[in-house]
């Protein structure tokens, strides 16, 4: 074997190597990925129940419903779609009606969608950069002037000041 082909054969390995490695990070990854959806998404890509999520949008005015066992109710709207959204524990102290809102959990077979993690914004001018993608793709965003039309899912709502992704 000449010195050139021990070279291509060394590379070689170390290039199977390489891909092998990646393959058995990307396969561990696998279950612990969670994928951000708007709920306009869920709706057009027919994510089946079961499927662990983030959803974000807006928290849709008047929607919000506490009992007294600490079970909240809520929808989530990205001006297009609202899902209907449970969640069991303590909210987060900014949590409220037409702010951004990303909650991570499953869907349930009646598209509505069960938390296990509620995460709110930092200030009235921040907003999840997810959040403005999907009111971007949802044709709700005003480039330019950092609004949303028609905030929280209201159709012919006021205009609403944010500002993607600053804290």
């Amino acid at each position: 074997m000449t010195r050139k082909q021990r070279r291509l054969t060394l590379i070689a390995i170390a290039g199977v190597v390489l891909v092998a490695a990646a393959g058995l990070v990307l396969y561990a990854l696998s279950d612990r990925i969670v994928f951000f959806n708007s709920p306009s998404d869920i709706v057009d890509k027919q994510i089946p129940a079961g499927t662990r999520i983030r959803l974000g949008g807006l928290v849709v005015d008047g929607s919000l419903v506490k009992r007294d066992d600490g079970h909240v109710r809520f929808d989530v709207s990205d001006g297009r779609t609202s899902i209907a959204v449970s969640y069991q524990g303590l909210l987060p102290d900014l949590f409220r009606e037409g702010q951004g809102v990303v909650a991570e959990g499953v869907i349930a077979p009646d598209l509505s969608f069960a938390a296990d993690t509620v995460l709110a914004k930092h200030d009235e001018r921040y907003m999840p950069p997810e959040v403005v993608e999907a009111l971007k793709k949802a044709g709700r965003w005003q480039e330019g002037q950092g609004t949303v039309e028609g905030a929280a899912g209201a159709a012919n709502g006021p205009p609403m000041p944010l500002q993607p992704g600053t804290q």
